[in-house]
C-alpha cells in the first residue's frame, strides 16, 4: 500500500526546481487571494451589509407608516409608483435565468437575515410564506403584510441595488488569473537565470567523471552561483594537479626502472653459458614479466595524456591489432561489422590502440583462444569488443577487477600475473572518449569485454 501512495506523490510532485517553484508560486498567489477576499469580507462587505440593512430598515419602516395611513383602495396604486421609481433608479442588471434569480447570494442572504431582524419579521428560514423574491429585473423585492377589512394584504416592495449581488465577479477571477500569469512569467524568468549556470556545472562534473577535464566554469552572476563554480574550478584544479603529478611519478619510476631492467637482460644473454639453461630461461621470464608490469604502468600514466582526436576506423584499427598479434604468433578471430554500417568516429588513436591491445593482451593471458575481436554499431554508439574461452571471471568480481592494481583472484582468471591495471587503463581510455567499458562473463563461459565508444557521426 506504501509504494503506489508513495508513486502517486512523486506524480504529483514535481521533481524539477522550475515544476517546484512554479507551483508554489502559483500555490501562495492563490492563498494570497483568498486571504485577501477573506479579508475584503470581514473588513469591507459585512461592515457595509450592516449598515445598507439599518437603511433598508428605516426605509421599509416609514413605508410600512405610510401604507397604513392611507387608505386601502390607494395603498396598491403606491405600491406600484414605487416600485417603478426603485426601477428606474436602479442601473441596469444583466438578465439572468429563473433558476439563478431564485438563489441568493451569501451575502444577500446575510443582508435579508439582517433586515428581518430589524423589522421584527419572521426568518426567511422558517417564514410559511416567502419573505423576499427577486422578480424579472434582478432586484430584491419585500413583502410587506397589512391587515385589511377582508384579511392580511400582502405588497412586495422593490428595493434599489446597493451593493453587488455578487460578491467574487469576473474581474477579481481575471486579475488573479493575470497575476498568477505574472508571477509565474517573472519566476520561470529567474529560474532560468539560475538553472543555466548550474547546467554549467553538471556539464563539467560529467566531464570530470569521465576523465576529460572540463573549461573553467565563469565565476560571474549571483554571490552564491558565482562561490559555487568558483569552488569547482578550484576543485579541478586541484585534481587535474593532483593526477598529473602521479602520472610523472608513475611514468619516472617505470622509466628509470627500465634501465636496471635493460642492463639485467643484457647480462643474462651474455652470461647464458655459464648458467644453467632452466635457470637462464627462468631469469628471462621474470625480467619479461617486470618488463610487461612497467609497461602497463607507462601506459596507465600515459593514458592521461591530451592527444587531439582524429576519425578513424574501428574495422581498421582491429585490422591492425590483429596483424601485430599475428607477428607474434597470436591468431585473432575477427568479426567486423560491415563498412557502410560502421561510421567513422573521432577518437584518439594511441589511447585507443593501448586500451584495445590491453583487452587482447588480457584475453591471451588469462582465457583461452580462439580469441574474438569484434566491431559493432548499435542506435547511438558503436564499440570494439573481445571475448576469450577461458574459464571466466564471477559476476561478483566484475565491478572490482576494473579497479586498479586488482586483478582477478582463484581458478577463474589463470595465466602469468600483471600489475592489474589492464582494465582500468581501458576503463580510464573509455571515460575519457565519453563511453564505458562493459563486462560480461560467467564461471567457465569465458570473458567478454567490450569497449563502447558515443556515435557522434549523428551529430555532424
Amino acid at each position: 500500500m506504501t509504494a503506489p501512495a508513495a508513486t502517486v506523490r512523486r506524480g504529483l510532485w514535481p521533481r524539477s526546481l522550475l515544476g517546484r517553484n512554479l507551483l508554489l508560486m502559483a500555490a501562495l498567489i492563490v492563498l494570497g487571494q483568498l486571504v485577501a477576499a477573506v479579508l475584503v469580507r470581514q473588513m469591507i462587505f459585512q461592515p457595509r451589509v450592516a449598515q445598507v440593512a439599518d437603511g433598508v430598515a428605516r426605509n421599509v419602516a416609514a413605508l410600512r407608516a405610510g401604507l397604513q395611513a392611507l387608505p386601502p383602495a390607494q395603498r396598491a396604486a403606491f405600491v406600484e409608483a414605487f416600485n417603478q421609481q426603485a426601477m428606474r433608479s436602479a442601473p441596469p442588471v444583466a438578465a439572468e435565468s429563473a433558476a439563478r434569480r431564485a438563489l441568493l447570494s451569501p451575502m444577500e442572504r446575510q443582508f435579508v437575515q439582517a433586515v428581518a431582524r430589524r423589522l421584527g419579521l419572521h426568518d426567511a428560514a422558517t417564514s410559511p410564506q416567502p419573505l423576499w423574491r427577486r422578480d424579472s429585473t434582478g432586484m430584491l423585492a419585500l413583502r410587506v403584510e397589512h391587515p385589511g377589512a377582508d384579511g392580511p394584504e400582502s405588497y412586495w416592495l422593490n428595493l434599489p441595488s446597493v451593493f453587488p449581488t455578487r460578491t467574487f465577479t469576473g474581474a477579481w477571477l481575471a486579475a488573479t488569473l493575470a497575476s498568477m500569469l505574472l508571477a509565474l512569467l517573472g519566476a520561470w524568468w529567474l529560474q532560468r537565470h539560475i538553472h543555466r549556470p548550474l547546467a554549467q556545472v553538471v556539464g563539467a562534473a560529467r566531464q570530470l567523471a569521465q576523465g576529460q577535464t572540463p573549461a573553467m566554469l565563469p565565476e560571474a552572476g549571483p554571490e552564491e552561483i558565482a562561490t559555487v563554480a568558483r569552488s569547482f574550478n578550484h576543485m579541478a584544479q586541484s585534481l587535474a594537479a593532483a593526477d598529473h603529478e602521479r602520472a610523472l611519478m608513475l611514468a619516472g619510476v617505470s622509466h628509470d626502472l627500465r634501465t636496471p631492467l635493460t642492463k639485467l637482460r643484457l647480462g643474462v644473454e651474455i652470461a647464458g653459458a655459464q648458467v644453467d639453461a632452466p635457470l637462464a630461461a627462468s631469469m628471462a621470464r621474470s625480467i619479461d614479466e617486470m618488463d610487461g608490469i612497467v609497461g602497463q604502468f607507462l601506459q596507465f600514466a600515459r593514458s592521461g595524456e591530451a592527444e587531439a582526436p582524429a576519425p578513424a576506423s574501428l574495422n581498421d584499427l582491429a585490422q591492425a591489432v590483429a596483424e601485430a598479434q599475428a607477428d607474434h604468433g597470436r591468431a585473432l578471430v575477427l568479426e567486423l561489422a560491415a563498412s557502410h554500417h560502421l561510421p567513422e568516429v573521432p577518437v584518439r588513436p594511441q589511447a585507443l590502440r593501448r586500451a584495445l591491445d590491453n583487452l587482447v593482451e588480457n584475453a591471451w593471458r588469462h582465457g583461452q583462444p580462439p580469441v574474438v575481436l569484434r566491431t559493432g554499431t548499435d542506435a547511438d554508439s558503436v564499440w570494439l569488443e573481445v571475448q576469450d574461452q577461458g574459464p571466466g571471471i564471477a559476476p561478483a568480481d566484475l565491478g572490482r577487477i576494473r579497479q586498479p592494481f586488482a586483478r582477478g583472484g582463484g581458478a577463474a582468471r589463470t595465466g602469468a600475473p600483471g600489475a592489474g591495471l589492464g582494465l582500468a587503463i581501458v576503463e580510464r581510455v573509455a571515460r575519457s572518449h565519453g563511453g564505458r567499458l562493459e563486462l560480461h562473463s560467467a564461471p567457465g563461459a569465458g570473458l567478454r569485454a567490450r569497449l563502447v565508444l558515443p556515435n557522434t557521426s549523428k551529430d555532424a
